[in-house]
């Protein structure tokens, strides 16, 4: 029987134990059942973990448990494009595995509302079927604004879930436990199945002195390590980073002398979802009495969602306009932007540009970038950086002053979650391959046996049952679906090859008008160039090539055949293509227009 209490939506459960995590004496903890499935009592010998994406990339983080029929979907996440995807907005993971077995799919969880975790979830949801979604009150905020943006809230039931709740989908029984990240609301989950036990942690590090003042829970980590961990599933990224964690705190000393020292205006630019670093800075500003002005679309919407939560502690009368800013003494006032990674279209490149609506650079003004580059973004910061500095602002980052602290455990601490949990076998998530690598080879150091450690393809299986875990050769249908305005898959990866070339050597285009009956040329060839040639500078190979397209076809038309449009084009494209790199060593796009008169 479902039940409501308050916002949530429940099924009681009342012959399971209490959970012994409460964090307040007499506190009463939920024990939810949703989809109770046959494989519960059958014994079915093998989980089935298959990742959709997240470990060989940074982002498009999706991992599927299956067993028997029951199917769950852990996060949805979108990656950014490399500079080898010329026009594509995102990239998410391909999902016709889960499509053709929707209806065994009892529910997502999702772990932290970073875009990389939720971001794909509009695009994906709907085609599966839009099961229910289960995470964290913030979380789920996050995810109900990016429906709401897409047009399609209330399609899938967003369950807000406690880290002291138990959740039972078909044969998973799933537990929560918080893990610092920086952002608040970040859970590593207990996933248990008749025949195996898995602890997965995702974007995690410990930081014993976080902004919000909710470290890690280890006591639950160690208690779910008694009960026998048979896979730990464990974020990657600064596998190859030595030593612990450095703790939001000692950030946060870092900027409160930053604002203490700064003569003009403060421009903040970082994450928009890293409330950890929003706080820090609105802080240090009440320290020095100055104003918030808070600007860009998502940093405007994560301050308003997460202050109307309670995760951001905004003194009162602290955020003003930028109108109001500009009656202002320079020193009074903080501008708290996105546009940390160079984003062509974010407040900060706005406002280097000189592009924003109500902001401009003045001499003076201290620029803070507390973010590190995402690889492949190096270039646009430092665009934006320039265009700053040239403008007299003092810009600090990463590279000049200790401004941002990652959200991803070290070496220390990656060893001290396997020496918690203690697991048979050992699979590293969250990373490039490299990165996987370095876990890996962190895990067989401490104990770990190498045979007992899975490197793990998008797409390949890894089976855990009662008499050990396996490989497996078989990998399902997956791979990267590009997102291009409102298209979502329609651009293949022919279509991208196009691209490339397009912006390698640019586009020749040659339009032929021939004679319907006869194939013979009628009037003078046009010759169109995009990008390969300036055609005013070059006559001389414009009527060279004119004279090798007659010379086509011309041989096309000795045939005794009738004219064969489809040949001709091909004959056009690979002679005219040849040729011009005998020319140039340059392979353009040949685009041969035939038009029939």
């Amino acid at each position: 029987m479902l039940r409501k209490r308050g916002l949530r939506h429940a099924s009681a459960h009342p012959g399971r134990p209490h959970s012994p995590h409460a964090e307040k004496p007499g506190e009463p903890v939920r024990t939810i059942v949703v989809g109770a499935s046959e494989h519960q009592r059958e014994s079915t010998p093998h989980l089935r973990i298959i990742p959709f994406g997240g470990v060989e990339e940074v982002g498009e983080n999706m991992t599927v448990f299956e067993y028997g029929n029951d199917i769950i979907v852990i996060d949805m996440g979108l990656a950014f494009p490399d500079e080898t995807m010329p026009g594509i907005d995102y990239v998410i993971p391909d999902t016709k595995y889960l499509q053709d077995r929707k209806k065994n799919i009892r529910g997502v969880i999702i772990t932290h509302g970073h875009l990389d975790h939720i971001g794909a979830i509009p695009y994906i949801l709907p085609k599966i079927g839009d099961p229910p979604i289960y995470t964290m009150p913030l979380t789920a905020a996050f995810i109900e604004k990016r429906l709401e943006e897409f047009h399609l809230q209330g399609r899938s039931q967003i369950h807000k879930m406690d880290k002291d709740d138990t959740l039972t989908l078909g044969a998973f029984t799933v537990r929560f436990f918080r893990l610092n990240h920086n952002i608040p609301d970040s859970m590593g989950l207990s996933i248990k199945t008749p025949t195996a036990h898995v602890v997965y942690a995702t974007d995690w590090k410990f930081d014993h002195t976080p902004v919000d003042q909710k470290p890690a829970e280890f006591h639950k980590i160690a208690h779910y390590g008694g009960e026998g961990v048979d896979l730990l599933m464990s974020d990657s990224t600064n596998a190859n980073v030595p030593g612990y964690s450095i703790s939001e705190k000692e950030l946060g000393e870092t900027i409160d002398r930053i604002f203490q020292n700064a003569e003009g205006r403060i421009i903040f630019a970082t994450f928009s979802t890293l409330i950890s670093r929003v706080q820090q800075a609105i802080l240090a500003a009440a320290k020095v009495d100055r104003k918030v002005v808070v600007t860009g679309r998502s940093m405007v919407n994560t301050v308003e969602i997460a202050h109307n939560l309670g995760y951001l502690n905004i003194p009162k009368k602290i955020i003003i306009t930028a109108d109001a800013a500009k009656r202002l003494p320079d020193s009074k006032v903080l501008i708290l932007t996105t546009g940390s990674q160079g984003e062509e279209a974010a407040a900060l490149a706005r406002i280097a540009r000189q592009e924003h609506k109500t902001i401009r650079i003045k001499p003076g003004d201290t620029v803070v970038v507390s973010a590190s580059p995402i690889p492949g973004n190096e270039r646009a910061i430092s665009v934006v950086m320039n265009d700053l500095t040239r403008q007299g602002a003092n810009v600090l980052y990463q590279k000049i002053l200790d401004v941002h602290t990652s959200g991803h455990a070290r070496q220390e601490d990656l060893k001290l979650m396997i020496s918690l949990t203690k697991p048979k076998f050992f699979m590293p998530i969250h990373g490039e391959h490299y990165m996987l690598v370095a876990h890996a080879n962190l895990a067989a150091s401490v104990g770990i046996k190498r045979e007992n450690i899975f490197l793990v393809d998008n797409g390949q299986v890894l089976e855990v049952g009662p008499k050990g875990a396996k490989k497996r050769e078989e990998h399902v249908v997956h791979g990267l679906v590009f997102v291009d305005g409102l298209g979502v898959g329609d651009v293949g990866e022919v279509v991208l090859r196009d691209r490339q070339v397009m912006s390698k050597d640019g586009m020749f285009v040659v339009i032929v008008t021939v004679d319907r009956r006869t194939g013979r040329l009628v009037n003078s060839l046009d010759i169109l160039s995009r990008g390969f040639i300036y055609m005013k500078g070059s006559e001389d190979l414009i009527r060279e090539v004119k004279h090798e397209v007659r010379k086509v076809v011309e041989t096309q038309n000795h045939k005794p055949h009738e004219p064969n449009w489809s040949y001709l084009r091909n004959q056009i494209r690979d002679q005219i293509g040849e040729f011009l790199f005998r020319k140039t060593e340059r392979r353009p796009m040949i685009l041969p227009v035939i038009i029939e008169v």
